[in-house]
This record gives C-alpha cells, structure tokens and sequence, in this order.
C-alpha cells in the first residue's frame, strides 16, 4: 500500500511553522513508500478543506517520476510540473489560516499515464484529467494554527 510521508511532522500532528506563513514559508521534505509498480506518473496535491470559502489549494505538482522516492524540503521533482494554486501562481504555499486550526491533506495519486498538461492548471482540471487513471493514492494529514 502506498504511503506519503514527512520527516517533520507526523500524521494528524502539527507542521512546523518553518513551511508556513509564519516562518520560511518553503515545502516540508516528503517521502513516497510503496508506489506501485504500474505507475507512470505521480501527482501531489495539497489542499485546506477546512478555509472559510472553498477548499484552498496550496500546492499541485503533477507528473512527477514514480521513481522520485524523496523530496527535499524547498523542492520540486526534476521534470515535474506545477499547477496554480489559490494564492495565484504555481509552487508552494504555505499553511496560513485566518483563524483557527486548520487540516492540510498532502495527497499523493499514482497514475497510468504521464497527463499532456501545461504549466498551471488548477487542481480542478487536473483531477478532471486523471479520471480512470488513478491506480492508487495516499495522504498525509498536518495541522497547522497561527500564533
């Protein structure tokens, strides 16, 4: 079973404020386990279900090498592609919730094909074109309040 997970924090626990607004504002390292052998591409979404409005999309970064076992704190997959996120351009950003404590769902999808997608696409889209292509997906859960 495939797995996401983090060096620094663990799941349900608090991200450390270094990869928020309130620090650094940089991607935390990850690690992907177990992805299965019929993969050709991954995809890592990071999203907030728990912001005011809408769920709020902090980071998408899509066909990325099921090879790729590791990524680096402030770091993005070599040949892998960013999508737009809700704070208006591609790349990471950082938990930063107006009030309260909020859940950050990293999710890792494992797909049959490499998506033929250009920069920036929204979260949306891309879940539209990986319809009948996910052959499975993990997710890490961190959390995360302003001081």
């Amino acid at each position: 079973m495939m797995k996401i997970i983090s060096s620094s924090f663990l799941n349900n626990a608090k991200i450390p404020s270094k990869y928020t607004c309130d620090g650094e504002n940089i991607s935390p390292p990850l690690e992907f386990i177990d992805v299965p052998t019929r993969t050709i591409s991954l995809v890592l979404i990071v999203d907030d279900p728990d912001a005011p409005s809408n769920t709020w999309v902090h980071w998408v970064v899509y066909n990325i090498d099921p090879k790729v076992k590791k990524v680096k704190e402030n770091s993005v997959p070599n040949g892998a592609v960013l999508g737009m996120t809700d704070f208006g351009k591609p790349g990471w950003g950082g938990p930063c919730p107006p009030s309260g404590s909020h859940r950050y769902f990293f999710k890792l999808y494992a797909l049959d094909k490499i998506l033929d997608l250009p920069e920036g696409i929204t979260k949306h889209q891309l879940l539209e074109k990986m319809t009948d292509h996910v052959v499975e997906q993990a997710q890490l859960i961190g959390v995360y309040s302003q001081k």
